[in-house]
């Protein structure tokens, strides 16, 4: 299934439990749209402007009755799903352009800027519980860890930030990468924390061990992974800027194939869909497309497996970083 969007695409998310999937535009726009597994088809249900500047990330918050959306313009913007009304509208609430959001629980969200500001909301009070800067440049994605209370971010700055929740302050940071971090998911029952990189590299942390990478997955892509999606404890699902969309197995046989292809423009955002039958992914050829998740998987199953990736692998056996102020970083 896909869809013709009209404009360049940079957020996406699925609904928790219904056939809804959210997009955000660059327009400001906010599309809303129907999928029918029965007879594949995919239909906008609901068109908002939402931003006067680009809408940056887009999540269904309060158990899929709202959605809300992050801009350029500084604001967050919650949409009733069946109506399309306004329900709250935070102007001003961040300094600086939105980039990132993230459901932490039911009834709170944490935002991220293009300064490395965070701020935790609680959607019900709509109001804000707590903040701190967590990065010196854009926080570029991040992932709850609900069991610690533990939000972890990557940043333009190239480093990976551990946030405990409790005390609204950065527990530690890794030291500086030589490029940009562009996404992260946690892998290996908690144990192995994964980062995308401008570079294509991915970066594999252990878990406590976060000064620098234990490993590095340097076969994936030549171009920035924009997009991690965890599949199990051992693969994950990779967008680049190449326009490819890749199954990658880590741990411990590193595996890379091709599952699907956006030509050769960027993918923006992977999802799943609630029940994970579909995957979602949003590029800038401005479609939204929906990939019957066994399919692909079956398909890559059937041709030759991919690479073995190259590792240059160094010991668990490092320190840990827990004052990211002694960071330095690399020219």
């Amino acid at each position: 299934m896909e869809a013709s969007l009209g404009e360049i695409p940079f957020g996406l998310d699925f609904h928790p439990s219904k056939e809804l999937v959210a997009v955000s535009l660059i327009t400001g726009d906010l599309h809303l749209y129907k999928y029918n597994t029965d007879d594949s088809s995919l239909q906008r249900s609901l068109d908002v402007h939402a931003h006067t500047e680009s809408c940056r990330t887009v999540r269904f918050i309060n158990g899929g009755q709202a959605v809300a959306t992050g801009s350029k313009d500084c604001s967050i913007l919650a949409t009733d799903v069946e109506t399309g009304s306004v329900i709250a509208r935070l102007e001003n609430a961040h300094e600086n352009a939105i980039n990132s959001l993230i459901n932490l629980t039911e009834s709170t969200v944490a935002s991220g800027d293009d300064e490395g500001c965070i701020k935790v909301w609680d959607t019900r009070q709509r109001s804000c519980s707590g903040s701190f800067n967590a990065h010196e440049d854009y926080i570029s994605d991040m992932n709850f860890v609900s069991d610690s209370m533990k939000l972890l971010t990557t940043s333009g700055d190239g480093t990976l930030s551990v946030c405990n929740l409790r005390t609204y302050k950065v527990q530690t940071r890794s030291e500086f990468s030589e490029d940009e971090l562009t996404s992260v998911t946690v892998m290996k029952n908690g144990r192995k924390v994964i980062c995308g990189s401008q570079s294509g590299t991915l970066l594999l942390y252990s878990w406590g061990f976060f000064k620098d990478c234990s490993d590095r997955f340097v076969d994936l892509s030549p171009n920035s992974v924009e997009a991690l999606l965890k599949l199990d404890e051992d693969r994950l699902i990779a967008g680049s800027e190449n326009g490819l969309i890749s199954l990658v197995g880590i741990l411990p046989n590193r595996i890379i194939q091709p599952i699907a292809e956006h030509s050769d423009y960027p993918v923006e955002g992977l999802a799943f869909s609630h029940d994970r039958r579909f995957l979602g992914s949003i590029s800038h050829d401005q479609m939204l497309k929906l990939w019957d998740l066994d399919d692909i998987l079956q398909s890559s199953e059937n041709t030759v497996k991919g690479q073995v990736g190259t590792s240059d692998s160094d010991s668990d056996g490092m320190d840990v970083d827990d004052d990211p102020s002694q960071s330095k970083k690399v020219n």
